[in-house]
């Protein structure tokens, strides 16, 4: 692929080498939060661990949840200065989040700790090519993950927050991965 190829793509991606927010802080459209509470069930006490600006965890209050909200990073809400990869960790039965894409796994693995004690579930907001990777493969066959919720409708682009263009459509598949301790079975796919 060409530079300027290279280039033109990430830029539709909506990030350019250099230009990715810190923490990699692209706030989660409202959307796809939405389509995860109509398809799956969880317990009422949640951990927003990559909280941001609120995005996911607004959500979660308005459909009754209550959220122990954190972020590495002040973007003006929740608690700030938290790493979730290193703070002690507490028991909780839910975790929702959108980690960055780049230590999702560590994140994975953190949420699962967290969420193990209580049976509960763990939802993360990745892409979907996530499923793919000898590692992944390592944490999908030895972790409960029960669900993958596929967007059968791409969702809206994720920008950094201090992006003031058009909206539009990302050109990348997400799907959300549910890791449940109660769940036995094989994984499930399912298109939301």
């Amino acid at each position: 692929m060409a530079l300027k190829d290279y280039k033109s793509a990430q830029q539709s991606a909506g990030y350019t080498d250099g230009d990715r927010p810190l923490g990699d802080h692209y706030s989660t459209p409202r959307i796809a939060v939405e389509k995860l509470l109509l398809s799956e069930t969880f317990g009422k006490y949640a951990w927003e661990p990559c909280c941001g600006n609120g995005a996911i965890s607004k959500i979660l209050e308005e459909n009754g949840f209550t959220v122990k909200s954190t972020d590495l990073y002040d973007w003006g809400y929740g608690e700030t200065g938290k790493d979730f990869l290193t703070e002690p960790l507490i028991d909780v039965e839910t975790i929702i989040t959108n980690p960055p894409f780049n230590i999702s796994y560590d994140f994975a693995i953190r949420a699962l700790e967290a969420t193990k004690n209580k049976k509960g579930k763990v939802a993360l907001l990745n892409r979907l090519s996530w499923l793919e990777g000898i590692k992944r493969k390592e944490l999908f066959t030895k972790y409960p993950l029960s669900k993958v919720l596929v967007f059968s409708k791409r969702i809206p682009r994720m920008h950094r927050p201090d992006y003031t263009g058009k909206e539009g459509t990302s050109m990348l598949a997400f799907a959300w991965f549910i890791f449940d301790w109660s769940h036995v079975g094989p994984t499930t796919i399912e298109w939301i």
